[in-house]
């Protein structure tokens, strides 16, 4: 195996688990809304996820860890991801804050913080802002 198959194997199996960790959260009622379907088909093929991957990983996501990206940039896209798999029924309570909450834990954020992160998430994305107005405003919230 060539160093390029190694670096493009590992880099599909860290899409793979922020995907199923996507489908956690949209599958944590029971069911897909037609918005959340939508933005799961669009994240596939953002992250190269194949039909039969994205067939697999919808019956178990479990299956697939949580990978937290090294770089601070990074997990705040995937937290901007899973954001807004928790608001696309644009209902929130305490359970979505929890399910959001646990996966900011597992991205690599500090518990001390981690309720802020996601009270400001959450409202950058009742605002509906894009991904560089949400990665600005996470950036910048302490100044």
């Amino acid at each position: 195996m060539s160093f390029a198959e190694l670096f493009d194997s590992g880099f599909k199996n860290r899409n793979k688990g922020h995907f199923a960790s996507i489908v956690r959260v949209a599958m944590e009622n029971g069911h897909l809304s037609e918005e959340e379907r939508l933005f799961l088909d669009k994240l596939a093929t953002e992250l190269e996820i194949s039909q039969e991957e994205y067939a697999e990983i919808l019956e178990n996501p479990m299956k697939y860890p949580v990978n937290p990206p090294y770089l601070h940039i990074h997990r705040l896209e995937r937290l901007y991801d899973l954001s807004r798999m928790v608001y696309a029924d644009h209902i929130l309570g305490p359970r979505q804050k929890e399910i959001l909450a646990r996966f900011a834990l597992a991205l690599g954020f500090t518990p001390g913080n981690v309720d802020y992160i996601v009270d400001k998430s959450l409202s950058l994305l009742v605002l509906n802002v894009d991904l560089d107005t949400f990665l600005f405003e996470m950036q910048n919230m302490n100044r």
